[in-house]
């Protein structure tokens, strides 16, 4: 039974017009509450009715009853501290809940039932129905949920009854659980199947990056070649030409090389042609070189120091040629065969 002072607290808060006057107006509201509120203080004697000042979302203040205590599960675990507010509508709109936490027992991440800041909800609440469901129905409603997961600490798994003997509240609150946990295990698994395709991503784009600088380096190489073929043909058709102006007998350089066409006719000349053709011949050596160090065939040592090498030779040979032309005249002096 409650005691003396619990009757007194909420008879002056209901029927006498203080400064402990609350948000209820309808006298039959104020009886039914003052029933509830009984007969929830004589089962559960570590609630007790309060008065305090409530503030809903939209940030409207009223003054409402609050029951606040503790709630027992077990010996090994700890007391819940929980608040109760009676809404201005009740029993047509259902009482909140909240959890109260603190250092020593702070709210388990991912809980079911009750959100970080405290605030508890349930299938009770959710399918609350006016003058059916009330304050009494509401605790025992908390305890069994608690019982199934409590909010302070991880704890092993209640034993169950036979779902054939419980409630279909109690049912629902199991069913809720599970599928809590379910849904937070599928976004768990969901995540990391997300990071995986962005990763996989990133490398897919990666490739595509390597494969378009290879295009867009095959691409120059084949410009470049289409350059050089193009000059070796014009070069080509200046030198058949020049055969045909000097009526050089062609069939010297069939089966042979171009070369045996011509003979130079001064030691001059004949240095001048040596230092030429060296000088190309490092040029196109230089530019296989290139082409295998960007194929990878060659490390990095290797290609710079055999293009310093071949760069020393090719800049004396071009030194030696432009001493003989400025000794001697500029043009190479051939002998047509």
């Amino acid at each position: 039974m409650a005691s003396p002072s619990q009757v007194e607290i909420i008879d002056s808060a209901m029927f006498c017009n203080t400064e402990f006057a609350l948000a209820y107006f309808d006298p039959d509201q104020k009886w039914l509450i003052r029933k509830h509120l009984l007969s929830l203080h004589k089962e559960f004697s570590f609630l007790y009715p309060s008065i305090d000042t409530y503030i809903h979302h939209d940030g409207t203040a009223v003054k409402l009853l609050k029951v606040y205590g503790y709630l027992y599960i077990s010996h090994s675990l700890p007391l819940i501290h929980i608040n109760i507010w009676v809404h201005e509508h009740y029993p047509h709109v259902a009482p909140m809940v909240q959890v109260q936490t603190d250092i020593t027992n702070p709210i388990r991440p991912n809980h079911p039932f009750v959100d970080p800041s405290g605030l508890t909800t349930s299938s009770y609440l959710h399918t609350w129905v006016p003058f059916r469901h009330d304050l009494l129905g509401l605790a025992h409603n908390l305890v069994n949920i608690f019982s199934l997961d409590h909010p302070y600490v991880v704890s092993a798994p209640p034993s169950m009854s036979h779902p054939s003997y419980v409630s279909k509240m109690e049912c629902m609150d199991r069913l809720w659980c599970r599928l809590h946990y379910e849904i937070i295990g599928l976004k768990e698994n969901t995540k990391d199947e997300v990071e995986k395709l962005a990763s996989l991503q990133e490398e897919m784009r990666a490739r595509v990056d390597i494969t378009d600088n290879l295009i867009i380096g095959l691409d120059h190489e084949k410009t470049e070649l289409k350059q050089r073929i193009k000059e070796m043909i014009e070069a080509a058709d200046i030198l058949v030409n020049w055969l045909m102006v000097n009526k050089v007998n062609l069939s010297v350089t069939t089966g042979g090389r171009i070369e045996d066409a011509f003979e130079c006719v001064d030691v001059i000349s004949t240095l001048k042609m040596e230092c030429k053709a060296e000088e190309e011949a490092l040029g196109e050596l230089m530019f296989v070189l290139n082409d295998a160090f960007a194929k990878g065939v060659m490390s990095h040592e290797a290609y710079f120091k055999q293009v310093r090498l071949l760069a020393r030779e090719q800049f004396f040979a071009l030194a030696k040629l432009n001493k003989l032309n400025s000794e001697g005249s500029s043009n190479v002096k051939f002998l047509a065969l």
